[in-house]
């Protein structure tokens, strides 16, 4: 699934003048196949290994360079650093409050949101962003112990 979704993201770079290096091609592979969200720094050391002489700079400028074509979303959440999420269709993040951790949940129904809203107000809606907070699993089975 990932690995479509990424085909996809590289034909769509083609046509930007956005040049695909290896570092960048890594960058994007990481961000594909993960459902964690990633930080810049995650995705730095998980790469590390592979690109001696890339720095956490080089991750942040590639990952701005994604943002601004639309390949790469940014999360910022509270006041911890961001993290990065590939663009797929919306969806909506459920965000840990203890640990952090940001899931994915998908509901197309609330699409219609933005159409009440707009009959409503008579504003021109361009997007919308919902976040839910609790407990994850992990954090619960702790808390209980």
């Amino acid at each position: 699934m990932g690995q479509h979704r990424l085909q996809e993201a590289l034909d769509s770079l083609k046509s930007t003048k956005v040049r695909m290096t290896p570092q960048r091609h890594a960058i994007l592979e990481y961000l594909f196949s993960s459902f964690s969200h990633p930080t810049a720094d995650e995705i730095y050391k998980a790469l590390e290994g592979k690109f001696p002489n890339m720095s956490v700079a080089t991750v942040y400028n590639n990952l701005r360079v994604f943002k601004d074509v639309g390949l790469v979303k940014e999360l910022t959440y509270g006041d911890s650093s961001s993290r990065f999420d590939s663009v797929t269709s919306d969806h909506y993040h459920v965000i840990c409050e203890n640990c952090e951790k940001i899931v994915d949940f998908h509901y197309p129904g609330l699409d219609e949101v933005e159409t009440l809203a707009e009959h409503v107000t008579g504003f021109k809606v361009k997007s919308h962003r919902m976040e839910i907070y609790g407990t994850c699993p992990e954090c619960s089975k702790k808390e209980q112990h």
